[in-house]
């Protein structure tokens, strides 16, 4: 070998080890998306995840944190088609995730959430094709984790949802698409009572019991309810929206 193909060859290895060394593992991409995802800031985030998937493609944790990050981006989205697009791109991590790991709880419950956040936007012959998933899948992970204060909310927002429909919407619905499932209003505050009993530090707990009161005509434990949730701080990123809801169903109380 001449001394130039020498040189160069020492220099190409020298480059690749410094290169090596340079190079983040999974968990140095994760801890550090982690820390951006604390403050809800999903684009900085998914600066640190999209490469930790790169590498470990079947890490369900890191899945599932991408799938919130997408959830996050889609609340602060103007447009539906936006929306909508950013909750594609979610629920298509999470069942992933939970394909990869169907005993793991977490995993489970991304895939209802996904389906959740995405429901308002959809056109109603999609909301009536998702709403049994949200309901599978957060009962699935209630099974696997009995002690997951988010899907006995979310189940509870799936029972309050449902048992509010009208019987003109449950008709067409009927007529369209096929029969809607029927529930009560008294199952929604169960699962919200559990979830509260469970976690007493989340403030959607309590406003959404609150307007689960609401509907069923109880007014003063609505009202109690939904005014302590609104005096409490804003920790999670759905915080400000359920505050909204909340304060828009204590105007209507009489």
């Amino acid at each position: 070998m001449s001394l130039r193909l020498f040189i160069n060859a020492l220099c190409s290895t020298i480059v690749l080890v410094c290169a090596a060394g340079a190079a983040e593992s999974p968990d140095d991409l994760i801890a550090k998306g982690d820390v951006f995802d604390e403050t809800f800031r999903a684009t900085e985030a998914l600066q640190f995840y999209l490469p930790a998937e790169k590498l470990q493609p079947t890490n369900v944790h890191v899945l599932v944190r991408i799938a919130r990050q997408y959830r996050y981006l889609l609340a602060d989205a103007q447009t539906r088609e936006e929306k909508l697009r950013l909750g594609g791109i979610a629920l298509n991590y999470a069942q992933k995730a939970a394909a990869l790991a169907p005993e793991n709880a977490e995993a489970q419950l991304s895939v209802a959430i996904s389906y959740g956040k995405m429901l308002p936007f959809m056109d109603t012959k999609s909301q009536f094709q998702a709403s049994p998933y949200i309901k599978a899948y957060a009962e699935k992970a209630i099974r696997l984790d009995p002690g997951n204060d988010l899907a006995w909310h979310v189940l509870g927002r799936w029972h309050r949802t449902l048992s509010d429909v009208n019987m003109l919407k449950r008709t067409v619905a009927s007529f369209m698409y096929g029969q809607l499932p029927k529930t009560t209003t008294e199952k929604a505050v169960n699962c919200f009572e559990k979830a509260l009993e469970i976690n007493p530090r989340r403030l959607m707990h309590y406003v959404e019991l609150g307007r689960a009161y609401a509907q069923m005509g109880k007014t003063e434990e609505a009202r109690r309810l939904i005014e302590k949730g609104l005096s409490m701080p804003n920790v999670e990123k759905d915080d400000p929206e359920t505050k909204r809801r909340g304060q828009e169903t204590l105007a209507k109380l009489q």
